[in-house]
């Protein structure tokens, strides 16, 4: 059912589950910052093998649209973990 100013979410399709749940630096400082398997997963057909958006949405089942919000907000949070000292956690 749904209700008032909730909206249906597409199922994701993950092609690769990482090793570890999460990056530690040496001297960690802070919170962990929470990365989530879709924006990992947006990162990693991007930013690692390469692929356009496009094709990530593809392989994803997202639109282009999502895979351009996952990667924004995923890039965003690395670069904030690698600047700031803090641990990622991949949920």
């Amino acid at each position: 059912m749904m209700g008032w100013g909730r909206r249906w979410r597409k199922a994701r399709r993950f092609g690769w589950m990482p090793p570890s749940r999460g990056f530690y630096p040496t001297a960690p400082r802070g919170d962990p910052i929470t990365l989530t398997m879709e924006e990992f997963e947006a990162l990693r057909l991007v930013d690692y093998l390469g692929m356009t958006q496009e094709e990530a949405g593809k392989s994803m089942g997202v639109s282009r649209g999502t895979v351009w919000r996952a990667l924004s907000s995923g890039r965003r949070k690395v670069v904030q973990a690698l600047v700031e000292g803090r641990p990622i956690i991949i949920v």
